[in-house]
């Protein structure tokens, strides 16, 4: 494809790793490190990710502990969890902040399930979007005369199966996660 395609081939492949970030933060029974990327905590008026305050760490298949590097931050760190959609209470032991996770039950896996679904359909329709615009560019710069009716044909054909190329990785990256979140 042209260099004026490669906006949107980047914009296809961004959409995918933003999906890929998002299933990441979805936990599934075992604890995950990534559930904490979007919980900013208040370190001295500055709003800072968990990571960057202390050690997060796995210790057990369902626990996961953040110890600071500053004992200061361990009730900064507990209210920003608590403040967060988490959903899991934080122990404070006074050196270490534990997440212990609960098994999921089957009823929470089918819920966690229907939304991965909804986020791989919301990314898909994201590529369709960029297809939509990348095809439309494609149109113009034949209307234009910039490019040939031929090579319209190309750069349609070579757009659609890029967008089937990302969808079809999409729906491979949410059936591995629906599989995760399934099993016991």
């Amino acid at each position: 494809m042209d260099d004026q395609f490669t906006i949107y081939i980047e914009k296809m492949h961004k959409t995918h790793d933003n999906l890929m970030e998002e299933l990441a933060a979805i936990r599934a029974g075992r604890a995950n490190p990534h559930v904490l990327d979007k919980i900013m905590v208040d370190y001295y008026g500055v709003p800072t990710p968990v990571q960057q305050v202390g050690n997060v760490s796995v210790p057990e298949a369902r626990i996961i502990s953040i110890q600071p590097w500053d004992k200061s931050m361990l009730k900064p760190i507990e209210k920003a969890i608590n403040m967060s959609d988490l959903g899991i209470n934080p122990i404070n032991d006074g050196t270490v902040v534990r997440l212990v996770f609960p098994e999921l039950t089957e009823e929470r896996r089918k819920q966690l399930t229907k939304e991965v679904k909804k986020k791989g359909e919301e990314a898909k329709v994201a590529i369709r979007n960029i297809r939509r615009d990348a095809m439309d560019l494609a149109k113009k710069l034949e209307k234009s005369s910039e490019i040939t009716e031929d090579d319209l044909k190309r750069q349609t054909k070579d757009i659609q199966d890029l967008t089937d190329h990302m969808c079809d990785k999409i729906d491979k990256s949410v059936e591995a996660k629906n599989k995760e979140l399934m099993t016991v």
